[in-house]
């Protein structure tokens, strides 16, 4: 069985640090390994109009903006193909069949869909697009027969969806679809980087996150404003490492290297850790650390991303480009599933046959 790989991201704003640490920094890692025989990078427009319906244009200039995001970080069209969701509309008619191995209870019972929609305060006025998005996400994951999906933690229960469509169509239509598996980030850090006011989750609706395309002294001003321990008021004073940002994030971007070059009287992250839970280290020394970790990790692709702006036009042959082998691929997964559920009724040969054979009978 071939190895492939699919990801993606709603264009709804720039992409930040989480999207980084949560998938995207390990896509490229993927990517770069040659182990895939193809990748499948998805920009998620139609998924993102399902709660951005009444403003369509927000959508449309964000394309831009993920895939030079895309190519800034690393992803090359050479080897992942970068494609526009609402582009491939195979997955439009591969959701709808889907729609009818799920049940309404259970969709109401998925963690990440209860979360969004708290989020977004849509209580019982819930747009049907974006409540039935993970049949649409199982769409898209199935219909370039993924055998890895790279995600973060938050979207675990989104592919635990899409493996039970995965089970229920295959036991009865037969075994057409290919099942999924996940990825997770191997640092736990990395796996929901929480915003910089130290809530739960970054989110560009929250206005809590560091932007991947940020100048220097916006970085810098973010991560002064970050939240550490409350507790922390003394520099003498022991601090907590649980739920302290500051810390999460070095934990999420830290590399040994850094420390010569940034903290040279440490030797490691866990010898700037042990300093600060038995006190006399101040807040703004470790915040001024991780202020020179990020710019470090970010300037490399904030430069690429300035690189590519200067060919707008050259993007978006490069989507056209995806979309088109993307629309390929899916048009075959869609006949495959049409053929299993007994809908593909001009290519069934036999079965014109044998109702031909049937009705002279009956002449």
């Amino acid at each position: 069985m071939k190895k492939i790989m699919l990801t993606g991201d709603r264009p709804t704003g720039k992409l930040h640090v989480g999207h980084y640490v949560g998938s995207l920094r390990r896509r490229v890692e993927l990517q770069n390994t040659g182990d895939f025989d193809d990748i499948f990078i998805m920009i998620a427009d139609a998924q993102a109009l399902t709660d951005n319906a009444d403003n369509p244009e927000k959508v449309r200039q964000n394309i831009i903006e993920v895939a030079l995001d895309y190519l800034a970080c690393g992803l090359d069209p050479e080897k992942s193909t970068l494609f526009i969701q609402s582009q491939v509309p195979q997955l439009c008619e591969l959701s709808f069949y889907y729609m009818n191995l799920v049940t309404v209870s259970r969709l109401q019972r998925n963690p990440t869909v209860k979360a969004e929609i708290q989020m977004r305060n849509f209580e019982a006025s819930i747009p049907v697009g974006f409540f039935t998005y993970p049949i649409s996400q199982a769409a898209d994951i199935t219909a370039f027969k993924a055998t890895t999906v790279p995600v973060g933690e938050d979207q675990m229960p989104m592919l635990e969806q899409t493996k039970e469509i995965v089970h229920k169509f295959n036991s009865v239509y037969g075994e057409t679809l290919v099942d999924p598996k996940i990825l997770l980030p191997e640092n736990e850090a990395c796996m929901r980087l929480p915003g910089i006011d130290g809530k739960a989750k970054m989110s560009k609706s929250l206005g809590n996150c560091i932007y991947l395309s940020e100048e220097p002294e916006d970085i810098k001003k973010k991560v002064f404003s970050m939240f550490t321990d409350p507790t922390h008021i003394r520099i003498e004073d022991p601090g907590k490492l649980e739920g302290n940002t500051v810390f999460t994030y070095l934990d999420a971007f830290c590399r040994p290297e850094y420390f010569p070059e940034f903290l040279p009287e440490y030797k490691d992250l866990d010898e700037l850790k042990a300093h600060y839970k038995r006190g006399g280290l101040g807040d703004m020394k470790v915040k001024r650390f991780l202020n020179n970790v990020l710019q470090a990790e970010l300037e490399p692709i904030r430069n690429r991303r300035k690189e590519f702006q200067k060919d707008i036009p050259a993007v978006y042959e490069i989507l056209k480009k995806g979309s088109e082998k993307a629309e390929a691929v899916a048009a075959q997964t869609l006949k495959e599933v049409k053929a299993a559920m007994k809908i593909n009724y001009f290519d069934d040969e036999e079965l014109i046959r044998e109702q031909a054979e049937q009705f002279t009978k009956k002449i």
